[in-house]
Formats: C-alpha cells, structure tokens, sequence
C-alpha cells in the first residue's frame, strides 16, 4: 500500500516536471548526471560556480588540502564552500540568523523535522517536488523511503540520506559463562539466569561480590527483552512511546497489551539484584566503561564501542583473558526481536532555499552535486573513501582502504546524500566486518516515529520526562502495575498525550501504514 501510493505521488511529480520543461519552450530533457550528454559544469562563460554549503562537523581542512573540495571543483566546474560547525547548537543558532536575515546558503543541512516543517511552512525552502527528474540519480541512491521522509503535506522539501543500519546488540562476556558452566542464552528466562549468577558466582573468581550481571544505556539495555514481547520502548531516541504495526494495525508501546508483561519481567530482574544499580543514571557510555573494567558480564552496547582497537586493547588491559561475544536477541513470548529500529529516522536532511530558484544555473549545480555524489560511476566512491588508486583501490569492485586513507578521515562531510552503509562500513571496517553484519542481520522491531511530526501544544520533552519517571517506579516495584492504567490517563490529559497519539495515527494512515 505505501509503495503504490508513493510510487503514485513520485510519478505525479515527475509528470507535473515533464509538463513544465515542455512549456518553458527549450523542447529538450537535459541529463543532470555527469558523464551525460549534458555535461554538468560546461555552461557558456566557463567559469566555475559558486557554491556555499553549511553543516555540521569538524577537522574539515582548509581549501588547499581539501582534496575532496578540490575533486568536486575540477568535476562539476564549481567552486564549492564548506563550512562546518562543531555543535548543533552553534549550527543552529548560524541557521537561524541566516533564514532570518535572508542571507541563504545554497544548500544546509537541516537539523530535524520539526525544523524542516517550519521552514516550509515559512516558504523558505525550494519544493523540490516539480525537480524530482532533475533528481532522478539521487532518487534512485537514496531509495523512495528516503524521498518520503522529507515530505510535507504531500511536497518535498529537503534530500534525506541514504538509511543507516542497527549498530547495537547484547554483548556477553563467553569467559564468565565457561568459568560458570553456563550457555549464551537464548531465551530472556535464560537471560535472567545468566545476569544473576554473573551477580552471584563470582564469575571474575576474586572472591568479591563486585560483579553485577546486565547493563546498558538506561531502559536501552531491556531493549531486547522488550522485543521479546513485542513491544517497542516506551520512550526512544527523544521519542515519547514507539509507533509500529502490529497484527495488521499501528500501535503505540505504551498502549500494547504486552506492555504490562514486558515491565512485571523487567522488574523481577532488578528485584534480583543482577541489574546495574546505577542504570538509570548510566549516561554517555557510562554502561561500556562497567563493561570493560569487569563491573557487568552482559552489556547493550553498538559495535564499534566494543570492536574498536583502542577498546579491545582495554579490555585485555584489564583481564587478557575476557572474552566478549555478540548475543543474538533472546526469544520470549512473541518471538525475537533486538528491540525497535526506527525505519522512519532520518540519518541527515539537506534542503535548498526558495530563494535559489531566481537563480537557475546555480540551481542546476546544487542538482549536479547531489547527483554526482549519488553516482556509483561518480562521485560517490570520492565521498567515501577519496581518490581512487591513492586512497583506495578496488579488489574486484570492493574498496581496499591504503596507508593513505587516513588523510580523507574528513571525507563524510561532504556525503550530503549518504552512503551505502553495508558496503561502507564494511570497507572502512574491515576487522570488525563480522560484528557489522550480525547487528545488521538482528530482527528488529520496526517503528514509525520518523514520520511523525509533533502538533501543535504538545510538549514531547515533558512527555518524555514524565514516562521515564513513572517507567522507573514501575520496574523498580516503588508503584504497583495495577496503576498503569492510571499513568496512561494522567499522561493523556496532562500532559496532551492523546493529542499526540490521535495525531500520530492520522499521519501513518496517510502514508498507508496500519491499512
């Protein structure tokens, strides 16, 4: 249902292009990809094009060791101006005076998508929806998903990247198991077993009650027993309760029947004492420091935070025999699930000012650059890994990285489209290729929250304080479960829950989720 309509929409936009190329009288359809019959960069005056480009970053170079600035210039016949900030804050505030004041860049980043709806509804950004042709190598790159995440009210008004994958997994510590006699679990039953010995049979043998058996991210580190049952987190990267489908319809996690059971299983694992008493004051990667001094045997962590030389080598520095593995998401009563993964989230947008379209053949750059980026045959392989044959080298087709290749560690500022984050990561990972793909390959619960915008009077900061709070009584037994109910209706009315949730569910069944 969704592909169909989206497919429907797509060719209502390129139609509505074709239909306004045809009237503007040139009788011509211009390629935009490089390497084309209409070859980017080759206008009358020959003068390179400025460009100006702002986004998030650091350690970017100055222009005359920007070796990927200098690439895109000498492609596409531009000259091109990136300038980065180091905080989200400083973009932002730099962002806002620029929108303000008129004074736009060529292309931004836009920081989220709350930003990206007031922007377009303050006319300030380019409807890309009649350009979708002019477009059609970053379309086919980024994927249509991708094109929906930017939309509003039926328009584009931003490129979204290429998606990313899952990172996180259980990770356990396989020394502790074989000193106990115990197998990886495979059940949250087993889970739960496992994480008490790890508390009570001195798995490290120093004779002290010093180890503790999971830890994680806050309620991330339940993220698969949740899963387990079903259901989504009730509250999730700023989002305040996940939407996904389920047996047919859209649910929100604090309203799924299996919501109850999931918490009464958590909260017996504390009652334990096997959970990290500190793990709702676990912030930073507060969880993978326990991890690496021998504190917790089982921790909810991404992979690179445990696979990473610099972290391998403190682990051994700490005990040269731990042994960490990744753990496949332990089944319960709905199957297996390595908790939600957001399949509307937005990896980075960026978007073009209105106010460009006065401007077409500086337009018709920004189009070039997006596209030769998206270009396999292009640009994209610059912007991922730099100049090939000194950066890198290709071993039948797959990128080997050089001794070299650290002088473009810079080089994902400039992916404006994305990656191909499989092919990427693992070229740019190569030791941890194996840990890459058991993430990836982990089921996971699929959420929505990416498409849903926020209305109007609903503050999902306080929302999501008030969940966490009332969420951290329940599963450490300081209020019964049989006042769930109570919490969901104090959250409907003061703090506008339902609004958020009637709102919520109209938007995914306008993108056919829940048909």
């Amino acid at each position: 249902m969704m592909r169909k309509m989206f497919s429907f929409l797509l060719t209502i936009s390129l139609l509505g292009a074709l239909l306004a190329g045809c009237s503007g009288g040139n009788g011509t359809n211009e390629s935009n990809t490089p390497g084309t019959s209409a070859e980017p960069g080759k206008e009358a005056s020959g003068k390179p094009v400025k460009l100006e480009i702002i986004g998030i970053g650091n350690n970017l170079p100055t222009p005359d060791k920007d070796i990927i600035k200098q690439e895109l210039d000498k492609a596409l016949n531009i000259d091109l101006s990136l300038t980065v900030y180091p905080s989200k804050d400083d973009y932002i505030n730099q962002l806002n005076v620029r929108m303000s004041s008129g004074n736009f860049p060529d292309l931004f980043m836009v920081d989220n998508r709350q930003q990206l709806v007031q922007f377009s509804n303050q006319g300030l950004l380019l409807d890309l929806t009649p350009y979708m042709d002019k477009l059609q190598q970053t379309v086919n790159y980024i994927g249509e998903e991708s094109v929906k995440k930017s939309m509003v009210d039926g328009k584009v008004f931003a490129v979204t990247k290429s998606p990313q994958i899952p990172y996180n997994t259980l990770w356990i510590r396989k020394d502790w198991l074989d000193k106990l006699k115990l197998q990886v679990p495979t059940t949250i039953e087993q889970l739960a077993d496992v994480a008490k010995a790890f508390t009570t049979q001195d798995p490290d043998g120093n004779g002290k009650p010093d180890t503790f058996g999971l830890t994680g991210a806050k309620l991330g580190a339940f993220s698969t027993v949740f899963g387990a049952f079903g259901v989504g987190m009730p509250v999730d990267v700023g989002m305040p309760g996940n939407f996904y489908e389920k047996d047919g319809a859209v649910v929100n996690a604090l309203y799924d029947p299996a919501m109850k059971d999931a918490l009464s299983f958590i909260q017996q694992m504390i009652a334990s004492g096997s959970v990290d008493p500190e793990l709702l004051a676990n912030s930073g990667l507060q969880h993978q420091e326990k991890a690496i001094k021998g504190q917790a045997g089982i921790v909810y962590i991404d992979w690179p935070n445990m696979t990473k030389q610099q972290f391998v080598d403190q682990i051994k520095t700490v005990n040269p025999n731990a042994e960490w593995v990744q753990m496949a998401a332990p089944s319960g009563p709905a199957g297996q699930f390595d908790g939600p993964w957001d399949i509307g989230a937005a990896p980075g947008r960026v978007a073009v000012p209105k106010a460009l379209e006065k401007d077409p053949e500086k337009l018709q750059r920004v189009f070039d650059l997006l596209n030769y980026i998206s270009n396999p045959d292009g640009g994209s392989m610059l912007v991922q890994f730099g100049v090939k044959d000194t950066h890198f080298t290709l071993d039948n087709g797959m990128p080997k990285m050089t001794d070299k290749a650290g002088d473009v560690g810079y080089s994902w500022l400039y992916q404006f489209t994305g990656r191909p984050e499989m092919e990427y990561l693992q070229a740019k990972f190569a030791m941890q290729s194996d840990f890459i793909k058991f993430s990836n390959d982990q089921p996971r619960i699929k959420a929505l929250n990416g498409f849903v915008d926020n209305p109007e009077g609903f503050n999902s900061a306080d929302a999501i304080r008030y969940i966490e709070e009332e969420i951290a009584k329940f599963i450490y037994n300081k209020r019964p479960l049989s006042e769930y109910d109570a919490f969901i209706k104090t959250l409907e009315t003061s703090m506008n829950y339902k609004a958020y949730l009637d709102s919520g569910f109209e938007q995914l069944k306008a993108l056919g989720y829940g048909d």
